[in-house]
């Protein structure tokens, strides 16, 4: 398959470049560089194939998307939110199955390791996951519990200096190439517990999950627990109950949030440069009102989306650098905050409201509408 040209300029009709700081911009560029470089010429292979391209981790390593906000002496950026989010953006802008990674990496590993782990723990798994030198997973979902994760059968027992582990989880991204996997199990008591899981362990095992229509350049596989031996080390000290998976959610989401944001600047982009490329008629579509009512309503959607997602960063960096007090937060977080939501639900709109020309340009494999 040929590689394809990466021609992307972003939309910013609010002027929303003026909001960020040299360092933001800094940031974004860096990974829209590195996405127009070494990213879209490829993506459409490995999609096409259902194969994840494991050479771009140490990449994303070296380029700091792993963990960005995890703080510098444990090998992260020491970011704030924003420019966590702008990274997430322009992965997605590539490739959804590329952020994919980068989020359970940051939000669903290193996040839960630095804020539930002990020190050791840190030390130990951060550094490396950070870097790309190993990549990890997050394993909360199982085949009978997906909405209801506190009916979790994974269970872990009190064996001595170590428990013994029993399960399976599903739907795992990362899982076929994790070194390390977060797992979330009961114990004894039935309280829901996190531990790291090595590859290597006896009993652990990560068959792919294959046949998948959708983020396919993404690994996705199963963890499978046959009385895996686990050294009570490597259960997280500072967290206890079903909080503990959830507040690596919700870290989750707002990285999705901001990738939703990133696959509809690229939809809209690529359906309009195509709308002045595609004569009908004798003239280019983009000339005919229907075709601009529907350009016109992806941008009604994508730029009032884009100062409030960075309300968010603002929000989460203000309250994690702020003592637990009961302060109120500054009135230009609150300003807009809803519009994360609202983004998520209408991305769908601008994915597919380009049908007529998405026909057209599927000839040629470029497919950002099914992102």
């Amino acid at each position: 398959m040929a590689a394809r040209t990466d021609l992307f300029q972003s939309p910013d009709y609010y002027r929303i470049d003026e909001l960020l700081t040299e360092e933001h911009k800094l940031i974004r560029d860096t990974v829209r560089n590195y996405v127009k470089k070494e990213i879209s010429p490829i993506i459409e292979d490995y999609a096409e194939r259902a194969a994840f391209p494991e050479h771009i981790v140490k990449q994303l390593g070296d380029l700091g998307c792993f963990g960005p906000t995890i703080p510098q002496e444990y090998g992260g950026g020491g970011l704030d939110y924003i420019s966590y989010g702008l990274m997430m953006q322009e992965l997605e802008r590539g490739d959804s199955g590329v952020r994919s990674t980068a989020s359970v990496q940051g939000s669903l590993v290193m996040f839960p390791i630095h804020a539930y782990g002990s020190k050791e723990q840190r030390k130990k798994y951060l550094p490396k996951l950070a870097s790309g030198e190993w990549l990890g997973c997050f394993g909360l979902t199982e085949p009978n519990h997906g909405s209801n994760p506190s009916g979790m059968l994974t269970n872990i027992k009190d064996a001595g200096d170590h428990v013994i582990l029993n399960g399976a989880k599903m739907w795992i991204s990362n899982a076929p190439f994790a070194q390390v996997a977060v797992v979330w199990a009961k114990d004894e008591a039935g309280d829901i517990r996190g531990l790291v899981v090595e590859r290597g362990m006896e009993g652990f095992s990560t068959p792919t999950t294959h046949g998948k229509w959708s983020l396919r350049a993404s690994a996705t596989g199963e963890l499978v627990f046959d009385n895996v031996k686990v050294p009570k080390e490597n259960i997280f000290p500072n967290v206890k109950g079903l909080k503990g998976p959830l507040g690596c959610l919700s870290k989750a989401r707002y990285g999705i949030a901001w990738g939703a944001l990133g696959a509809a600047m690229d939809c809209y982009d690529t359906a309009l440069r195509y709308s002045k490329e595609r004569i009908q008629f004798d003239r280019p579509i983009g000339g005919f009102q229907l075709q601009q009512k529907k350009l016109a309503d992806d941008v009604k959607i994508i730029a009032p989306a884009q100062s409030p997602d960075q309300v968010e960063g603002g929000i989460l960096t203000y309250t994690e650098n702020t003592p637990r007090l009961n302060l109120e937060l500054p009135a230009q977080f609150r300003a807009g905050h809803s519009f994360k939501t609202d983004l998520n639900r209408n991305s769908d709109t601008i994915n597919s409201g380009n049908t007529d020309s998405a026909a057209e340009i599927s000839k040629y494999n470029q497919r950002p509408w099914k992102k």
